[in-house]
């Protein structure tokens, strides 16, 4: 306090750029919404979960590593390592996994980033791009998607500088569900200077039918690529927070230096091993998916003929400046959607009884 009486300005203790930075919009909670509207239930398609519940013998993993919680978990992660070394065909040592593939990004970035460093990658895509590269204080570069929502590789190739560390490409783009096929994608990665590390978001890579469309793993003998891989989507597990990168061992013993000690807890660790012994089921499921994603997109397409073609589990309506308002409408009737404001809404697919809900507020709203 001064003579006057008056507070002086409190001293900043907390980095004056994250002002500007925005916050991680989670989606909205249905049971919140159901009791604002006064229904039984409400619908949630705003965050790319599948809605047919935990794979079989997964509740039954984490109930059993629950007891014993009172220990810390392996560590080193070594059953999972080895377990997702033998699905995908690579080594240990290629592997690293973390809180979800949004916490091996931010990871990424610190391996590869000092202060001033850039990481370039296309926008709109995954929101939690630009939180990442800021709170590590490196610069974001990003380039805008082409007209129909993708990816501008050519554009991303001629924004890479002497400056650049990593690049970060979403195949296929969240939330535009927009995909990259080989041919383009190789030309990309050859255009990349050695030097770069060029990391390729596949989140939703379980929910593809494009034959076209590469799996990045194939790339990971490139010195220069790391491929990031969610259990969260396709295998159930959006809750417990698994996410793994695989990469060449030089980048993933870099990456493991920087991953918060016992970053994924025992009964994570128990469900991802329960999960991967369900790849048949997984696979059933992403056809259901699938399934009801072409339906849905031909519906949507009797009203919004730009809608771009999906590869993941989500559709994405172009809407512009309506996005908000048209999400809102959706709100009003009981389903939770995700509005990007000034771009569009994405839309999860659900079980078909949740998609035809959406559909019957899309067609009163758009039509």
């Amino acid at each position: 306090m001064t003579d006057t009486g008056r507070r002086e300005p409190p001293i900043r203790l907390t980095r004056a750029d994250l002002d500007a930075l925005p916050n991680y919009v989670p989606g909205r909670s249905p049971a919140d919404l159901a009791r604002e509207l006064g229904i039984p239930e409400a619908i949630k398609l705003a965050s790319n979960e599948v809605p047919y519940g935990p794979l079989p013998g997964v509740v039954e993993a984490i109930a059993e590593a629950a007891a014993g919680s009172h220990r810390y978990p392996d560590m080193g992660v070594v059953a999972l390592h080895s377990a997702l070394a033998e699905r995908y065909g690579v080594t240990p040592e290629q592997i690293v996994t973390g809180c979800g593939s949004v916490a091996l990004a931010e990871h990424l970035v610190r391996a590869t980033c000092l202060p001033g460093d850039e990481v370039v990658y296309s926008w709109r895509s995954f929101e939690a791009y630009p939180i990442v590269v800021a709170t590590s204080g490196a610069t974001s570069v990003p380039v805008p998607n082409l007209p129909d929502h993708g990816h501008d590789l050519a554009a991303m190739a001629a924004a890479v500088t002497d400056r650049t560390r990593m690049v970060v490409v979403c195949n296929p783009n969240n939330p535009t569900g927009t995909f990259l096929r080989r041919p383009e994608l190789e030309r990309f990665l050859d255009a990349v200077p050695d030097d770069v590390l060029v990391v390729i978001d596949e989140a939703y890579r379980e929910f593809v039918t494009d034959p076209e469309v590469p799996d990045g793993l194939g790339y990971v003998d490139r010195p220069n690529v790391a491929v990031l891989r969610t259990l969260s989507k396709a295998w159930g597990l959006a809750g417990m927070r698994v996410g793994f990168m695989v990469a060449q061992p030089a980048v993933a013993a870099a990456v493991r230096k920087v991953v918060t000690p016992f970053s994924i807890n025992a009964p994570a660790q128990a469900a991802a091993l329960a999960a991967l012994a369900q790849a048949d089921e997984v696979e059933r499921r992403c056809a259901l998916v699938v399934a009801e994603r072409d339906r849905v997109t031909e519906a949507l397409r009797a009203f919004v003929p730009d809608l771009p073609t999906s590869q993941g589990n989500f559709v994405w309506l172009p809407l512009g400046e309506g996005a908000i308002t048209f999400a809102k409408a959706c709100e009003a009737r009981g389903v939770i959607v995700r509005p990007f404001p000034g771009d569009g809404v994405r839309m999860t697919i659900g079980t078909p009884a949740e998609n035809d809900a959406f559909l019957a507020v899309a067609r009163a709203e758009l039509a």
